[in-house]
């Protein structure tokens, strides 16, 4: 890391997991790679105590941040967040608090994934599904598979960009085919609600596994199989893969994100190359006589792991 002690005019940004939070400096919209540090949540009692040990680790000095932006793993409403898988609470005045900064966010952490595309290399975006020739006005749409499901929107407008909170993930699974039915019953049965995050997630991949062989397996167990080309697995792998297409296509029609579609997130990563071989884009465009309509939605992957501090940088700057 470099001498930043001099510096001015910098930004702290933070990506709250359930786990971990990772902080980093930015000027602008860019973020200093060198500067992130990881920090285990369990260790803290809370995020002031977080920022106060990075800035003491990093020798920077609270004058010198001049912003701060936090992304957070959970629902954000009128600026407070309620973490979904930590018992931390976080708002725009317990940031002014702990940081005398004059520019203070808090967003969902998708909402920050939303406001880092654009910022993303290209050597960090893999193409599922070609993207037409769209207007730069075009929406786009985020969706992140990873501990849990979340999808949002992505407008940019002559006012600036706005990307609304959303807590897709907990919508209901659809039943369009038998074997969907059947899945639908068993998670009533057991959960209560059959949702979307139930299945498009890490414990989802476990859920669908035991659903589909009666086998308790952790994801990343089922994705080694899968690897190998065991059968069982794999065919856990294809019914996850057309899972997504179908919800990702149904978001689609919600949102008509014609400047493309990003899926983020751990599992999106681990799961990224079958989308291609188990047809991804042939469920997503299953939407009877919409089926030509749907190939107007090209598909991207986001391998960027810090995508998320990019985004916080980014809303920040333009504050």
């Amino acid at each position: 890391m470099g001498d930043l002690t001099g510096e001015t005019g910098l930004s702290l940004v933070a990506d709250i997991g359930g786990t971990n939070t990772r902080v980093a400096l930015a000027r602008g919209p860019v973020v200093d790679r060198d500067t992130v540090t990881r920090y285990a949540n369990a260790e803290h009692p809370d995020l002031s105590a977080v920022l106060a040990r990075y800035l003491a680790d990093t020798g920077v000095r609270d004058a010198q941040i001049t912003g701060v932006c936090v992304a957070a793993a959970g629902p954000v409403h009128d600026g407070v967040a309620d973490l979904t898988n930590l018992d931390w609470r976080i708002d725009r005045a317990t940031l002014a608090r702990a940081l005398s900064a004059d520019k203070v966010a808090v967003l969902n952490d998708l909402q920050a994934q939303g406001h880092a595309i654009g910022h993303i290399d290209a050597a960090d975006l893999a193409v599922v599904v070609p993207q037409p020739e769209a207007s730069p006005w075009a929406s786009k749409l985020v969706i992140g598979l990873g501990t849990g499901f979340n999808a949002c929107p992505v407008f940019d407008t002559a006012g600036g960009r706005f990307v609304p909170p959303s807590e897709a993930g907990h919508v209901s699974l659809p039943a369009c085919d038998g074997q969907m039915e059947a899945l639908v019953a068993a998670m009533v049965r057991d959960h209560g609600f059959a949702s979307v995050e139930e299945v498009l997630s890490g414990r989802g991949i476990t859920y669908l596994h035991k659903v589909l062989h009666g086998e308790t397996l952790e994801p990343t167990a089922i994705m080694a199989r899968l690897t190998a080309g065991e059968a069982q697995a794999t065919e856990t792998g294809r019914a996850f893969v057309r899972i997504t297409g179908t919800v990702v296509g149904d978001l689609a029609l919600n949102h008509l994100p014609f400047g493309g579609i990003y899926l983020v997130g751990g599992v999106t990563r681990a799961i990224a190359p079958w989308l291609g071989p188990f047809d991804m884009a042939g469920a997503m465009r299953a939407k009877g006589r919409f089926s030509g309509f749907m190939e107007q939605f090209g598909v991207f992957v986001v391998s960027d792991d810090y995508a998320a501090l990019t985004g916080c940088a980014s809303h920040l700057s333009k504050l």
